[in-house]
């Protein structure tokens, strides 16, 4: 995966990133995971041309605004219930590119309270506009 940062597009990037945001939703396919919101951590980056997100004026317009990053997840977070992680992951990986500046995005969701013997589970996905 990370092989693919390497592509020529990405090189006159900048990257801006969103680091275990730690949100709370309803997502799962048992039982037991459809009684109740789950602790999901979402990790993002987004790869957007230095041409568009270089700011002259030391101006929030003239970037992207991180908020856009967490209001994009909550507004999904709280549409309807997701049965999987691949959906959601997929669903704001879309989300991310949707945005005019950016070119490229990297999503990951981790479940950390599913299974008692390891850290979480979770899925990453990375993504371009076509060039």
């Amino acid at each position: 995966m990370h092989a693919i940062l390497s592509h020529p597009a990405l090189v006159d990037c900048r990257r801006l990133f969103l680091r275990d945001y730690e949100i709370y939703i309803n997502i799962g396919v048992h039982d037991f995971e459809k009684k109740a919101e789950q602790r999901v951590i979402l990790n993002v980056d987004l790869y957007i041309p230095l041409a568009m997100n270089t700011p002259k004026q030391d101006q929030l317009n003239e970037v992207v605004d991180y908020d856009f990053m967490r209001e994009t997840i909550k507004e999904r977070a709280s549409q309807e219930h997701i049965h999987l992680q691949e959906t959601f992951c997929d669903d704001i990986v879309s989300a991310m590119l949707a945005h005019p500046k950016v070119l490229a995005a990297r999503v990951s969701t981790a479940k950390p309270d599913v299974y008692p013997d390891c850290l979480a589970v979770g899925v990453e996905v990375f993504r371009m506009k076509k060039i």
